[in-house]
C-alpha cells in the first residue's frame, strides 16, 4: 500500500503522522514518534487497510503487530497508554521527576551515594577512609548533575542484569572508576543492604518531595480559594436544600466556608504522619552488617543515616518497610478527595439551579449539536478523575500493609503506581481551581428562589411560639404550610393572628426568606479564624 509520512524534526526524535492515502483521508491517521533514521523501515512495516465497504465484523484499521510497530519508538502525548502521560501530561508533569522510571532511579542513586559517605565516616572501617573534599564532591556531583541520559545507561545496564537495583550499583561503579580515591572501595557500593533498603528510602524521598512540594500547595491553594469564595459571598442569602427540597436559608459564603474548614482540619493531620524508612538488612536484622564488623552498633548507624535524608527510622521491620505510613498517607489524601468530591457535586447542582453563571470563553464549544451550552465541565473532569485518584489511592492503603512473611514481591510492582493515584488527584484539584475561575454569582436567581419560598419561614415561627407557649405551634405551621402554597400574605395573615407579645410578633412579620440567615454571614467572614493553611498540608 501506499503511505503518506510528514516528519517535523526536533532534537532527537520525529514526529510521523503516518495513514494511508488510498482513500487520501488523513482522519484516520496513527501518531507517534520515532527516530529520523527509522523512517524508511516505518514505512516499510506499517500495514494499514482502510475501506468503506468493509465486512462489519473485520476491524476499520489492520496492523500487522502492535509490539512491533512501536518497539523502540520514544513516547508521544498521542500513544501514550495512560491519560497522566497522555492528555493530561501538561497539568500533572511536575510530579514526573519524583514517580517516574527516572525519579526513582535518582533517587536510588542518591541513597546508594550517601550510604557510601555514611560509611567512610564510619571510624572502624577502616577500609574505607575518610574521603577528600574533593572525592565527596565528585560524590555529590553524581547525585546533583544525574541526567536522563544516566537513567537510560542504568536501564541500558538493568537489560544485562535483570535487576534494577543492581543495575544501579553497577552504574555507581561504573561512573566511580575515574576517580581513584573512589575506585580503591567500589566493593562499598551497596555494602550490606538488599534492595529494598535502597527502593523504601528512594519511595520514601519520593513521596516526601512529591507531596511538599507539588501535592501539597495545589491542595492549599484550593482550600485559599474557597475561603475567598466564603468571604467575598458571605453576605449573599441562598436558600438551602436538605433532601433535594427546599430548607431553612443560609448564604452562599457559608456554604462554602464549611468545605474550606473541613480540607484545612484534614491539612492539619498530615504533620502528625511520620514518613518511615529501615535500612536493616535482608530480613532486618543487620545479619551481614554483624557478619563483617561484629563490634559496630549497627542499629544507631541505620538510625542516623536514615535520619540523615530526612526520614524517620523504623527500627522493627522484616526485609522491608511495612508501609502502613503510605497507607496512612494515602486515606488522608482519599479523605481530602472525599472532601472536593463533594465540593464539585454541590457547585454543579448549584449551576444546574442557577445560582452561578460560567464565564465563557471565546472559540469553546459546550456541546457538538446545542450551541447554547456552557458545561460545567471542570467540576466533572474534577469529579471523575477524584474517583479515579480514590480508587488508585485505596488499592495502595490497603494492598501495600500485607506481605508474607519476611516479605514477598507483590509490593515491588504496586509501590511503582505511587504517582498514578496522586497523579489523578493533582488533575482533579487543577480542574476544580479551573471551574471556580469561570464561575460568576446569579443574584438575581438566589433572590429569586427565596422570594418563591417563604414557607422556610415555618420554623422560625413555629419555634417562637414555642418559647412563649402557644399550643401546638408546630402542628399548626404543618397546617398551614404542608403541601399548599405559601406567600408573603398568607405568612403574614397568620402571624397577625398569634396571641404573641407585641415585639415578638414585630420581630417575626420583619422576617423574610432574605433575612432568615442565623449567624451565616459571620460564620463566612471568620472562616480565616477556623482555617489553618501555615501549620497544615506538609509532611515533616
Amino acid at each position: 500500500m501506499d503511505a503518506i509520512v510528514s516528519l517535523r524534526a526536533s532534537a532527537n526524535s520525529s514526529l510521523l503522522p503516518i495513514y494511508s492515502s488510498a482513500h487520501g483521508n488523513p482522519s484516520h491517521a496513527l501518531i507517534f514518534s520515532t527516530s529520523s533514521s527509522r523512517v524508511k523501515d516505518v514505512t516499510r512495516s506499517i500495514r494499514c487497510s482502510v475501506s468503506t465497504g468493509r465486512d462489519v465484523n473485520s476491524p476499520v484499521v489492520e496492523m500487522k503487530s502492535y509490539a512491533e510497530e512501536f518497539a523502540g519508538m520514544e513516547l508521544s502525548s498521542v500513544m501514550a497508554l495512560s491519560p497522566l502521560d497522555g492528555r493530561y501530561v501538561q497539568k500533572v508533569k511536575d510530579l514526573r521527576p519524583f514517580f517516574s522510571e527516572y525519579g526513582l532511579i535518582h533517587f536510588r542513586v542518591l541513597v546508594e551515594v550517601k550510604w557510601l559517605l555514611k560509611l567512610s565516616e564510619i571510624p572502624e572501617i577502616t577500609e574505607v577512609p575518610n574521603f577528600s573534599g574533593g572525592a565527596r564532591a565528585f560524590l555529590e556531583s553524581i547525585i546533583h548533575d544525574f541526567k536522563f541520559n544516566d537513567a537510560l545507561e542504568v536501564k541500558k545496564i538493568e537489560k544485562v542484569t535483570n535487576h534494577d537495583v543492581k543495575a544501579v550499583e553497577y552504574f555507581l561503579k561504573q561512573k566511580c572508576k575515574s576517580c581513584p580515591e573512589i575506585a580503591e572501595v567500589l566493593e562499598f557500593f551497596h555494602f550490606a543492604c538488599t534492595s529494598e533498603d535502597i527502593n523504601n528510602l528512594a519511595h520514601a524521598l519520593s513521596l516526601k518531595e512529591a507531596m511538599n512540594t507539588v501535592i501539597y500547595p495545589t491542595m492549599v491553594e484550593l482550600c485559599d480559594v474557597i475561603c475567598k469564595m466564603a468571604k467575598e459571598n458571605a453576605h449573599i442569602p441562598m436558600l438551602s436544600r436538605t433532601h433535594g427540597q427546599p430548607a431553612s436559608p443560609t448564604t452562599l459564603g457559608k456554604e462554602m466556608a464549611n468545605f474550606a474548614v473541613r480540607l484545612s482540619d484534614q491539612g492539619k493531620k498530615f504533620p502528625q504522619i511520620n514518613v518511615l524508612g529501615k535500612f536493616a538488612g535482608a530480613v532486618g536484622n543487620y545479619n551481614a552488617h554483624k557478619a563483617a564488623y561484629p563490634t559496630i552498633d549497627w542499629p544507631s548507624i541505620a538510625a542516623d543515616f536514615v535520619r540523615s535524608l530526612g526520614i524517620e527510622f523504623n527500627p522493627y521491620v522484616t526485609q522491608i518497610e511495612p508501609h502502613d505510613y503510605i497507607a496512612e498517607l494515602f486515606n488522608r489524601v482519599v479523605q481530602v478527595n472525599n472532601i472536593i468530591l463533594d465540593f464539585d457535586r454541590d457547585i454543579w447542582s448549584y449551576i444546574s439551579l442557577g445560582y452561578f453563571k460560567q464565564i465563557t470563553k471565546a472559540g469553546e464549544i459546550g456541546s457538538s449539536t446545542m450551541p447554547h451550552k456552557v458545561n460545567p465541565i471542570d467540576f466533572e473532569n474534577s469529579e471523575g478523575n477524584l474517583c479515579l485518584a480514590n480508587a488508585v489511592l485505596s488499592a495502595l492503603s490497603m494492598k501495600l500493609p500485607i506481605s508474607r512473611m519476611q516479605r514477598d514481591l507483590t509490593d515491588s510492582t504496586v509501590l511503582r503506581n505511587l504517582g498514578v493515584g496522586l497523579g489523578y488527584s493533582l488533575l482533579a484539584y487543577k480542574s476544580t481551581l479551573q471551574g471556580i475561575k469561570k464561575l460568576q454569582v446569579n443574584e438575581s436567581r438566589l433572590n429569586e428562589d427565596l422570594e418563591n419560598t417563604w414557607e422556610v419561614l415555618a420554623e422560625p415561627i413555629q419555634t417562637v411560639m414555642r418559647r412563649y407557649a402557644v399550643p401546638e405551634p408546630y402542628e399548626k405551621l404543618k397546617e398551614l404550610t404542608r403541601g399548599k402554597v405559601v406567600t408573603m400574605d398568607s405568612i403574614k395573615q397568620f402571624i397577625e393572628g398569634l396571641d404573641l407579645p407585641g415585639e415578638a410578633k414585630l420581630e417575626l412579620l420583619r422576617l423574610t426568606p432574605h433575612s432568615y440567615i442565623g449567624e451565616a454571614e459571620k460564620l463566612a467572614k471568620a472562616v480565616d479564624d477556623a482555617v489553618d493553611l501555615a501549620n497544615g498540608f506538609k509532611l515533616l
